[in-house]
């Protein structure tokens, strides 16, 4: 092992702090993931012509259900034993402990009882929604997994590769494999996927499609990566798989089965009704030649015509 090809970590989490109060890296990146997604999904809304006043309302749910999910999803997953004896350490959201999937499930109801609000007055479904926010979950993860990165947190075991990282901060004195660095750049590549297909194929693809891809993907590259993690809680010693895959697995099986059903009885991912510009129905305008051909003057022949019926008529009458 060549400890020289190694990258010495030391960064100081904390970005700045006033009085009692601090702010870290691993905050900063946590918001602007959130904040980020809603300017996508503002984005996807304007370009289906969706009225898009009530997507602050989604950003204020998505993050406080994705928040409150992970913690939840921490103490149960992880700890429920001593959690469950102190649960007033369960507000303690300061001193760490999230868990993405129990995020993910946060996120999942979150969204369900948004619907329940607004899906009716505004004409969208569950899983309409939950295919335009999976675009932006993707990259929301990447930044979620840097903020790890900044905490010298959850990182991989041993490794002689260039890239290994020494976390000084935790008194390691060995390159280890850079883990969130892997899923951060994982998700980021799932996100570009996912807004290609949205900005390409959108018309052509079923709805739930998005939804199930990115379950699959991110969660089957989070069920490989964590082969070269460190073992995060001291229960997982031993396991062949630790409770990170084994929380994978549901959500990769439930991928593959959104996909297998949209592909076969899903309705078409995009609103074909929102996507034309509201313009008179046909019945009650007026073809522009048909308009033009009513108001076009008589020709001077008709002129002459005219008048000569005029004078016959006028003969007769004396």
């Amino acid at each position: 092992m060549n400890i020289l090809l190694s990258i010495n970590w030391n960064v100081d989490p904390e970005l700045f702090s006033i009085g009692t109060f601090r702010m870290g890296y691993y905050n900063i990146l946590f918001i602007l993931g959130f904040i980020t997604g809603y300017y996508i999904v503002r984005g996807f809304f304007r370009r289906e012509h969706l009225e898009t006043g009530m997507l602050e309302n989604l950003l204020y749910t998505l993050f406080f259900s994705a928040a409150i999910g992970a913690r939840l999803g921490h103490c149960l997953f992880y700890d429920p034993v001593y959690y469950l004896s102190n649960p007033i350490e369960i507000l303690k959201m300061w001193e760490g402990g999230l868990a993405s999937h129990g995020g993910t499930i946060g996120v999942l109801i979150g969204v369900w009882f948004y619907v329940k609000k607004y899906g009716p007055k505004y004409h969208f479904n569950y899983i309409w929604l939950l295919d335009r926010i999976a675009v932006p979950t993707a990259l929301a993860a990447c930044f979620i997994r840097l903020g790890n990165l900044m905490n010298s947190e959850i990182y991989g075991v041993e490794t002689s590769l260039p890239w290994g990282v020494v976390f000084l901060r935790r008194g390691e004195i060995l390159p280890k494999h850079p883990t969130q660095v892997y899923e951060a750049l994982c998700y980021l590549l799932i996100f570009f996927f996912l807004l290609w297909l949205y900005r390409r194929w959108l018309p052509k693809i079923k709805e739930g499609m998005l939804l199930g891809l990115l379950l699959i993907t991110v969660f089957t590259s989070r069920f490989f990566i964590e082969f070269i993690k460190n073992t995060q809680m001291p229960f997982e010693v031993g396991m062949k798989l630790d409770m990170g895959q084994w929380l994978s697995i549901p959500f990769v099986l439930f991928g593959v089965g959104i996909l297998i059903y949209a592909s076969q009885y899903g309705k078409p991912a995009i609103l074909l009704q929102q996507m034309a510009v509201k313009q008179p129905s046909a019945s009650k305008q007026k073809p522009i030649h048909s308009q033009r051909l009513n108001h076009q003057p008589p020709l001077q022949g008709e002129h002459k015509k005219d008048g000569n019926r005029l004078g016959k008529r006028k003969a007769r009458d004396q």
